[in-house]
């Protein structure tokens, strides 16, 4: 069964290899641009952009994730319940105390971020506080916790920035392209076609295969979180219990996003959002009936 123990090093060696994907991928689209447009400025500024925007992604992309949900800090004398929870499972899963925050929501959710378990923020909303009985709002703060001790926090938060550049300068070739920055004397037309054809396929292709990856990187994380949270409290049927509320509730949440939707206990989406054929098409959580059906099947 995997733990938080034989995941970790394996997440934080993909953490490394999606970061150096997305900057390779980063400075080709520069190039690739650079030649579009017959600039190798397009080319220096997308190597620059590309580090700074891995550096941001691993120190940053916690406080980023953190300011685009709204949450807030919440003192240990506020919810005394909730801190002690936390620091019960904790001390069993063998990991330093997260920050918490509070987000004023009234759908039931959670997701947990930060670059490792000595920096790392467990953020929950007010509906899940007020909706869940004990059992089974331990059963979601472990969830979070595995994520936090298998190093799935890391690669989560990092793909909110990472997509977001890319998807970025994808945005960027469409504007430019109706400037009219693509011609250029020194070139021929068919060169200038080839060219113009190129960009656009990159342009397409560009977000669409971020996007791919997030979705690729998603699933599995959250079947072996809900495995790791119910060894650690030793009871699945807590979590399975959360996940049929969750599911039966049909509260919208204001701030939900594609960009930060995949970092949650539970797809955001709620009613009509939630069976768009784009947000189906990229979802990044397996169904809720397949999470609860593997959680009622382990034998603890």
């Amino acid at each position: 069964m995997p733990s938080l123990y034989n995941l970790a090093e394996k997440n934080l060696r993909r953490s490394y290899f999606y970061l150096t994907f997305f900057v390779v991928v980063v400075i080709f689209l520069g190039w690739a641009f650079s030649l579009v447009f017959n600039s190798q400025l397009i080319l220096i500024l997308a190597i620059i952009l590309s580090f700074i925007s891995a550096f941001a992604s691993y120190w940053y992309s916690d406080k980023v994730v953190i300011a685009l949900s709204g949450a807030k800090p919440v003192k240990k004398e506020e919810n005394p319940e909730l801190y002690r929870l936390v620091e019960n499972l904790c001390i069993t899963a063998g990991l330093p105390m997260p920050k918490l925050y509070i987000m004023e929501e009234t759908q039931p959710n959670a997701f947990a971020t930060g670059r490792n378990p000595k920096h790392s923020a467990i953020v929950v909303t007010r509906g899940l506080l007020n909706k869940l009985e004990r059992t089974e709002l331990e059963g979601v703060l472990a969830h979070e916790l595995a994520h936090i001790g298998n190093r799935d926090i890391l690669l989560s938060s990092m793909v909110v920035v990472l997509v977001g550049i890319v998807v970025y300068l994808a945005d960027l070739f469409w504007r430019m392209l109706f400037w009219g920055g693509i011609y250029s004397r020194d070139r021929d037309s068919k060169a200038q076609a080839l060219l113009l054809v190129l960009g656009l396929i990159l342009a397409i292709l560009a977000p669409i295969l971020a996007q791919l990856i997030r979705f690729a990187i998603s699933r599995r994380r959250e079947f072996l979180a809900d495995a790791t949270g119910a060894l650690l409290t030793r009871y699945p049927e807590g979590l399975a219990r959360a996940l049929e509320k969750i599911a039966q509730d049909q509260t919208p949440m204001q701030r939900a996003s594609q960009a930060t939707a995949h970092l949650f206990f539970a797809n955001p989406f709620k009613g009509k959002q939630a069976r768009s054929w784009l947000t189906n098409l990229f979802s990044t959580h397996p169904p809720i009936e397949e999470r609860i059906k593997a959680l009622r099947s382990m034998h603890i």
